[in-house]
């Protein structure tokens, strides 16, 4: 494999200059034969692999992420391939991806702000299927506490959500979204709960997604990939029944 930063090279074309560092957006990153095929093998997983959250659904793959280790399974291969391609790109600094998250979102589900914590490499990689989204992005709490200690406008209530809000990217069906820097390591990112949406100019990724400022977009079932490298995985399977 070739050295993941000359590979870098090759998506810095792919950066939105808009937001914060660092931001890549691949527009059709698979074809729509693969977003049927993937869709496909989604659905035809087992009903026990689902785990239903309030607000989506999700499906784990490669094992659970744990503060002591992951006890790696093996990945199936129709996922293993977009670990593989997506780790050739130098995502994750030359290691390989070994955890996929499927989200299903229906019309009108979203998740709370939330960052991906530290149990992962610093990246996140998302293929997204059947539908678009927004990704919002907020201000951490924690970071508006350390600035100054004033209270912004002299009020001591709380920033709100709408408050700590920055920006939003459009996130479309077959695209690659990576997140690395401070824009995974420092923002929260979360989605709302909308059956449409309409783009305005806080939406920094329009022209790379191939969209207009006042568009509205009706939202459907999107699931996404979240294909990640957990770097501290359990060398030996666990021995059950020993007493």
């Amino acid at each position: 494999m070739d050295h993941p930063a000359s590979i870098l090279e090759e998506l810095k074309q792919f950066v939105v200059g808009d937001a914060p560092p660092t931001v890549y957006y691949i527009p059709d990153f698979i074809t729509e034969d693969e977003e049927t095929y993937l869709l496909q093998q989604v659905y035809r997983s087992p009903k026990t692999k689902w785990t239903q959250l309030s607000g989506r659904r999700l499906q784990n793959w490669g094992g659970l992420p744990h503060p002591k280790g992951m006890l790696a399974e093996k990945m199936p291969d129709w996922l293993q391939k977009y670990c593989d391609k997506i780790s050739s790109l130098g995502a994750f600094s030359g290691k390989t991806a070994n955890h996929v998250l499927v989200n299903e979102y229906k019309e009108g589900e979203g998740i709370m702000p939330h960052e991906d914590g530290p149990l992962y490499h610093p990246t996140v990689t998302t293929i997204s299927l059947g539908s678009h989204t927004l990704l919002d992005f907020y201000t951490p709490i924690s970071s508006l506490d350390d600035d100054d200690g004033d209270d912004v406008g002299g009020k001591d209530a709380p920033l709100t959500e709408e408050d700590r809000y920055i920006l939003s990217l459009l996130v479309k069906p077959r695209s690659l979204l990576i997140l690395q820097d401070e824009m995974y390591q420092r923002l929260l990112h979360g989605i709302q709960g909308s059956t449409e949406d309409t783009l305005t100019e806080k939406v920094v990724n329009l022209a790379a997604a191939g969209a207009l400022p006042g568009e509205t977009l009706t939202r459907g079932t999107r699931v996404s990939l979240t294909i990640r490298h957990v770097p501290k995985v359990m060398k030996t399977k666990l021995i059950l029944g020993r007493r």
